[in-house]
């Protein structure tokens, strides 16, 4: 076979359309990474080419270890070669597909493709959860690549082993079209060369409407799909606004997200014969007036706005925001002008989540927002056949339903049914459903989940129906039933994949039996958009109880907690026994572990760490969780089913009553007081208002400064805080005192 006869035409119509081509060799690894080094060859000399494997003695290009392909972000290449034999992660091919240039190839070497799907691999161990082995690993997500492979259009498949081209891959396509051409606005503050710079309309337009940033109350949302240089258009955005002596901030999940931003600023500022310094690591270009630099989102939202060195902004660029939780975009709305710049589709993060979750937040804030969005390709043509196959083979544009076609429905209209894997693979249609709602569950989700969903053999997905539409999905996750062996290293501290519930009670809470009742973790549940707050979730979770009650221990969840969600799964039968003292780097929020014990086994389990919790509370809000939000503290010791009974001695119950009741002081008995707060926030009996219970919790609990409470809860003055946390303790007294209590209280009727 010569193998230039099969890549010569398929790079010069890919160069023609200024589009890709996707080479598989299949068969022998030896013989297929020798195939690739022969075809990319025919690039020339000087041809930039990457090689994605984790095997040495690659001399031929560059070589990158799979765990390290997310450099590749933000790059070009004239080819990619992805050495699939050692495992296939769907985020490293997500992340290998976007860095081939137009009139390039992806080269994917890959076992012969009728075993592929049957062999066991790295990416099949990563899915066998214990107790389960590879074994009971599928290969599912395998399968369904190598249909496509041999199903769409621009993808040439090359049998090493037999020498034989079974697909051409070419499709004949007419010539590029030129792309759309850039102007300036004729009322444009940016200068003219930042709009020369652009290279499409759409980016010219997104650089418009990023001039709106000079407004201190602006928002402007960009999005785009990869490859549409967003992250370029704000890069000329931030060099337009520090060139005129702006304060610009840049974050993003990481710095790697946003290196695109600053390389654009810098080339600006070339361009516009401005001298700039840029530091070291290249976080932060400063002219003589102006500056743009780097912070990670946490730091921007723990000061609120407020740059390295103590002083405000002017503009905030939130690259790939909707990698970003909610919280902390919510957070950016208290800062300067801010730009949220988005991918709409790949595993950065989910557009369509982005929509959902925080549009309607950032419509209800006090700024003026404006959308924009690109979507012509830069690096290739618009249609490009290797940026179609992968979005089809990974689901990066999958979508929940039509709001049309469930519009209206009740849970009564609903339909429970199992969406086993083989189901989910040879119905696409209902895949990409179930698949677009599970990634608005979660703001991360990822291509990796797709294999998951098709081949983990801990993981069981339920749905509701609608006249065939995915109305509601869960996804579960089977946790515990581990051997002693396994308990014991978790507990002296291995971690073990995919028992999440289990390893945070063993390693962290020091429990060596938690890992053996079996339990099925709720790991993602979601509703359609156009179904929330009608019980749709209720609904799903109840028939999961029902048909899974009788197979295990207990159900269980660990999310980051908001009052909203703590409440949901209260309603639903789940009690907290745990909140982390640490935020979730992911999330931005304090983990919540809850558990509903649907068997003896489960209610010991429960029972044992729901007891632990209070008590821990207790302690832990003085100190690891002294800045958690009040409203969290309310909402989880409120969904605990183990209340303490507060024990005071005869001393304690007279300090508190007298302050209750009288001129008692707090600092006489401050932990007399915390057994209260804590005995009535896990039992709520009394009616307290919202303000008295955060009172309880800031002051009593968190040990706050009277100052700072005062400040926080919107008091007055420290006295009118001080006469408030005295009468919220009034029917605390009535309720749980004693007769040393009620006589002391008579003191002052």
């Amino acid at each position: 076979m010569d193998l230039a006869s099969v890549v010569a035409p398929l790079r010069a119509e890919a160069e023609r359309a200024n589009e890709r081509r996707l080479l598989t060799l299949s068969g022998d690894r030896t013989a297929g990474l020798d195939a690739a080094a022969a075809a990319v060859a025919t690039l020339g000399d000087d041809a930039d080419l990457t090689v994605v494997t984790a095997r040495e003695g690659v001399s031929w290009a560059e070589r990158l270890d799979p765990a390290h392909a997310s450099r590749l972000l933000g790059t070009t290449r004239d080819a990619v070669v992805l050495d699939a034999h050692a495992g296939v992660s769907a985020n490293v091919l997500g992340r290998v597909v976007g860095a081939v240039d137009g009139g390039g190839l992806l080269v994917l070497v890959t076992p012969p493709l009728d075993d592929w799907p049957g062999r066991r691999d790295d990416a099949d161990e990563r899915l066998a959860v214990p107790p389960f082995t590879v074994s009971d690993v599928t290969g599912r997500f395998r399968r369904r690549l190598v249909d496509l492979l041999y199903a769409h259009p621009g993808v040439a498949v090359v049998d090493v082993d037999a020498g034989r081209v079974e697909r051409d891959g070419l499709t004949d396509p007419p010539p590029a079209r030129p792309r759309s051409t850039p102007t300036t606005p004729t009322d444009a503050a940016f200068p003219d060369a930042a709009y020369r710079a652009c290279l499409t309309a759409d980016q010219a337009e997104a650089l418009a409407a990023l001039e709106r940033l000079r407004d201190p109350d602006a928002a402007v949302v960009v999005e785009a799909d990869r490859g549409r240089g967003k992250s370029a258009t704000a890069g000329l955005a931030a060099g337009c606004l520090a060139a005129e002596g702006r304060d610009v901030l840049v974050t993003a999940p990481a710095y790697r997200n946003a290196a695109e931003v600053f390389d654009r600023a810098a080339a600006l500022f070339d361009a516009l014969d401005v001298a700039v310094e840029r530091d070291d690591d290249g976080r932060r270009l400063s002219t003589a007036s102006g500056r743009v630099r780097f912070r990670d989102p946490a730091a921007v939202v723990d000061s609120l706005g407020v740059g390295a060195e103590g002083d405000a902004p002017d503009a905030l660029i939130v690259d790939e925001a909707a990698a970003l939780p909610v919280r902390r975009l919510e957070a950016f709305l208290d800062g300067p002008a801010v730009a949220f710049v988005t991918t709409v589709h790949g595993y950065e993060g989910a557009g369509r989540g982005f929509d959902v979750r925080f549009r309607d937040r950032l419509a209800a804030s006090d700024r003026a927002v404006t959308d924009v969005r690109l979507d012509d390709p830069i690096r290739y043509a618009a249609g490009d056949p290797v940026e179609v196959w992968a979005f089809r083979a990974l689901l990066l544009d999958a979508r929940p339903a039509v709001d049309q076609v469930v519009a209206g429905a009740t849970p009564a209209d609903a339909t429970y049914r199992a969406l086993d894997p083989e189901t989910l693979l040879a119905d696409e249609h209902r895949l990409r459903e179930a698949f677009g709602l599970l990634v608005l569950a979660h703001y991360r989700t990822e291509p990796d989940d797709l294999a998951r969903l098709l081949d983990a053999p801990n993981l069981t997905c339920r749905a509701l129906l609608v006249d065939g539409h995915v109305a509601a999905v869960a996804l579960l996750a089977r946790e515990g039933g581990l051997p002693a062996s396994r308990r014991e290293a978790m507990y002296e501290g291995a971690r073990v994949r995919g028992n999440m519930i289990p390893d945070v009670l063993t390693s962290q809470l020091r429990d060596l039996e938690a890992g053996q009742p079996v339990g099925y973790r709720v790991l993602r549940i979601a509703t359609h958009h156009a179904l929330r707050s009608a019980g749709f979730g209720t609904r799903l979770l109840s028939a999961c109880h029902d048909e899974f009650d009788d197979e295990v221990d207990w159900f269980g969840v660990g999310y980051g907690a908001t009052p909203r969600l703590v409440r949901f799964w209260e309603r639903n039968g789940y009690r907290t026994i745990h909140c982390s003292t640490t935020r979730n780097a992911a999330s931005g929020e304090h983990s919540a572990v809850m558990l509903r014990p649907t068997g003896p086994d489960g209610e010991v389990l429960h029972d044992r760490h729901a007891r632990r919790f209070s008590r821990r509370m207790r302690d832990g809000l003085g100190d690891a969780l002294r800045s958690l939000d009040p409203d969290v503290a309310r909402a989880v010791l409120r969904a605990t089913d183990a209340a303490p009974a507060p024990d005071l001695s005869p001393h304690e119950w007279r300090v508190v009553a007298a302050a209750a009741f009288g001129p008692g002081l707090y600092d006489a008995a401050p932990g007399a007081f915390a057994d209260l707060a804590l005995a009535h926030l896990t039992d709520p009996d009394v009616d307290l208002s919202p303000r008295a219970e955060r009172l309880l919790v800031r002051k009593p609990l968190q040990g706050w400064s009277w100052e700072r409470v005062a400040a926080d809860l919107d008091y007055v003055s420290t006295r009118e805080c001080m006469r408030a946390l005295g009468a919220a303790y009034r029917p605390l007294v009535e309720r749980y005192g004693t007769d040393v209590a009620r006589a002391e209280r008579r003191r002052y009727e």
